[in-house]
C-alpha cells in the first residue's frame, strides 16, 4: 500500500475525491508522521490535532454528500507561525508574543481552507521573520533533515522543514528577503514567493510592509501552481492587493513555453559561489537549451556582489535592502509595546517609557532588537536622508536593473543561496555574513518580482541544491511552467531525505 505522505499534494487530493482515500485517513497519516519526526526536527510550534481531524471528517461529509470542498479537498498543509489564525496561538516565534490568540485569520489561510485544506498547525520561524537559519526563534531552532547539524534556513525554515521531512503536504511561508526561497533551496523542496501584491498580506504579522509576499512551500512545481492558485487575487482589506485576474496555474503549469528565453544574471556568478552551485545553474541552462530555450547571459549591475582588496564582499542591493528592511521593522515592530497586546514586563515600573523599554528587551531577541535599533537610527534626524532616502533611490535603480533585463528574457536563472546549508551556529557570531547569505535573493523583493526556488540537485557533500528562477511583475504563470519544464527534463524533483540517521 502507498504511503500517503509520499503522495503529492494533487496525488493526494486526486486519491481523496475519487474516494481511494479518506481525508480522516490522510490526516492521521500525518498527524503520525508528526508525532514520530518532528521531535528530531522542531518543525512545529503548535499542532492543531483535534481540529485538523475534525475538518478532515467535514470534507469526507461533503465527499459523500455529493459536494466538491474545493481544489485542495482534504490536503494536509502547514502555517508559517505569523500567519494569524483564530484558532491556536500566533506567536512569530517571539517570547513578546507566546500566548497571543488573533481575533482574525489571515486571508491566505482563510483562502486556503476555503479550498478544503486541512491545517495541522504552525511551523517555526525566525523571530518576526527576522533571520536564514530558524536559529533566531525563542522556541528554539529547527534542525534540517536532510543533516541534522545543520540550519533549515529561514526564516520560513519550519514550513521547509515540515515539507522536506514529510510531515505536512505543503505549507506556507513568508518572503521578505527570500525566506520561501532560501529554506526551500536548503531543503531540497519548491518555494515559489508571488509577486508582491498578488496575495493578501492582510492577517501577516508585518515585518517589512514593502517587502513581505506570502508563498507556498511544496514537494514539487505542480504543488506550487495548485497552492498560489488557491491564495492568489484581489483582497480589500489589503490595501497593496492588487485587483487582477489571476490565470489558472494548475491547468497550464504543464503546458511548455515555446521561444523561451532565459537568461544567466552575470553578476550572480562570481567566485563567492560554492561551487557544486555553479555546476547546478549550468546544468540547468544546459537542460533549457536542449529544450529549445535561448540562453544568453544579462547583467543585474545593482546586484552585482563586489569584493575589496583584503576579499571582504559587499553589494548595492545588500545594502539597500538592510535599510529598508530594518526601516520598516523598526516602525512596525513599535506596536509591541505591552500595551496592547503580547507580553507586558511584570516588574514594578516608574513610567510608561520604563514599561516600553523593559517588556521590549524581556520579549524581544537580540537579532530583532539588532534590527529594531539599526531601523531607528536611519530613520532618526539627520540620518533619513543619509541612508533611507539614499536606500530608496537605489532600490529604484535595482528595479530599472530588471527592467532592461526583461527586455531581452523572459526568466531570469541564478542561484537562490551562495553556499548549501549552513552548519547550526556557524553564522550565530557573525550577522554581517549571514546577511550577506542573502545575496542572491533580496534584490526580487526590492523589485516586487516573483521568485521560484527548485532542487537543481544534491551536492557532493549530498545536500540539496537550489536554483532559482525570476520574471517579470505577474509572470506566476511563466515561472511556474519553466519549473515544471526543468523539473520533468532533469529528473529533479521530489528529492526526500533519509530521515533514518536524524
Amino acid at each position: 500500500m502507498t504511503d500517503i505522505t509520499e503522495l503529492s499534494a494533487v496525488e493526494l487530493r486526486d486519491a481523496i475525491t475519487a474516494g481511494d482515500i479518506s481525508a480522516v485517513a490522510a490526516a492521521e497519516a500525518y498527524l503520525e508522521a508528526i508525532d514520530r519526526i518532528d521531535p528530531r526536527l522542531h518543525a512545529y510550534n503548535e499542532v492543531h490535532r483535534d481540529r485538523a481531524m475534525e475538518r478532515a471528517s467535514d470534507i469526507d461529509r461533503r465527499l459523500s454528500a455529493g459536494e466538491r470542498p474545493g481544489p485542495l479537498a482534504g490536503v494536509p498543509v502547514a502555517l508559517k507561525d505569523n500567519l494569524c489564525t483564530a484558532y491556536g496561538r500566533t506567536t512569530c516565534s517571539s517570547a513578546i508574543l507566546a500566548d497571543y490568540r488573533s481575533p482574525f485569520t489571515a486571508t491566505a489561510v482563510r483562502k486556503l481552507e476555503d479550498a478544503g485544506a486541512i491545517v495541522l498547525g504552525k511551523t517555526n520561524l525566525d523571530e518576526f521573520a527576522m533571520g536564514s537559519t530558524t536559529e533566531t526563534s525563542a522556541t528554539g531552532p529547527t534542525l534540517n533533515p536532510w543533516d541534522t547539524g545543520r540550519v533549515p534556513g529561514g526564516s520560513s525554515g519550519g514550513s521547509a522543514a515540515a515539507v522536506s521531512a514529510g510531515i505536512c503536504a505543503a505549507a506556507l511561508g513568508s518572503d521578505t528577503g527570500g525566506s520561501i526561497r532560501q529554506p526551500a533551496a536548503f531543503c531540497g523542496v519548491v518555494g515559489f514567493r508571488p509577486t508582491y501584491g498578488r496575495v493578501s498580506r492582510y492577517g501577516v504579522v508585518t515585518y517589512g510592509s514593502s517587502l513581505d509576499q506570502v508563498g507556498p512551500l511544496a514537494r514539487d512545481v505542480s504543488d506550487c501552481a495548485l497552492l498560489t492558485a488557491a491564495i492568489s487575487g484581489h483582497d480589500p482589506a489589503d490595501s497593496t492587493s492588487v485587483p487582477a485576474d489571476v490565470p489558472d496555474y494548475p491547468a497550464t503549469v504543464d503546458t511548455p513555453l515555446e521561444n523561451l528565453k532565459i537568461g544567466v544574471v552575470r553578476e550572480f556568478l562570481s567566485d563567492s559561489l560554492d561551487a557544486d552551485i555553479r555546476q547546478a545553474i549550468d546544468s540547468a541552462a544546459e537542460t533549457y537549451a536542449s529544450l529549445g530555450a535561448e540562453v544568453r547571459e544579462v547583467s543585474l549591475p545593482y546586484s552585482a556582489i563586489d569584493r575589496d582588496d583584503e576579499g571582504n564582499i559587499s553589494s548595492h542591493a545588500v545594502a539597500c535592502y538592510y535599510i529598508v528592511a530594518m526601516a520598516e521593522a523598526s516602525s512596525n515592530l513599535a506596536r509591541f509595546d505591552g500595551v496592547h497586546f503580547g507580553h507586558r514586563t511584570a516588574e514594578r515600573v516608574r513610567d510608561i517609557v520604563e514599561l516600553y523599554s523593559r517588556t521590549r528587551a524581556e520579549g524581544f531577541g537580540d537579532e530583532v532588537k539588532r534590527r529594531v535599533m539599526l531601523g531607528t537610527y536611519t530613520l532618526s534626524a539627520g540620518y533619513y536622508d543619509a541612508y533611507y532616502n539614499k536606500a530608496m533611490k537605489v532600490r529604484r535603480l535595482i528595479h530599472r536593473d530588471f527592467e532592461r533585463a526583461f527586455e531581452t528574457v523572459d526568466v531570469l536563472l541564478g542561484p537562490v543561496a551562495p553556499t548549501v546549508a549552513y552548519r547550526l551556529g556557524e553564522k550565530a557570531d557573525n550577522p554581517l555574513q549571514m546577511y550577506l547569505g542573502d545575496i542572491y535573493t533580496i534584490s526580487v523583493n526590492l523589485a516586487g518580482l516573483p521568485g521560484l526556488s527548485i532542487p537543481g540537485g544534491v551536492s557532493k557533500a549530498g545536500l540539496p541544491l537550489g536554483i532559482q528562477l525570476i520574471g517579470p511583475v505577474f509572470s506566476e504563470q511563466t515561472l511556474l511552467r519553466a519549473g515544471h519544464m526543468f523539473e520533468q527534463a532533469s529528473g529533479i524533483r521530489r528529492l526526500r531525505p533519509d530521515l533514518a540517521g536524524t
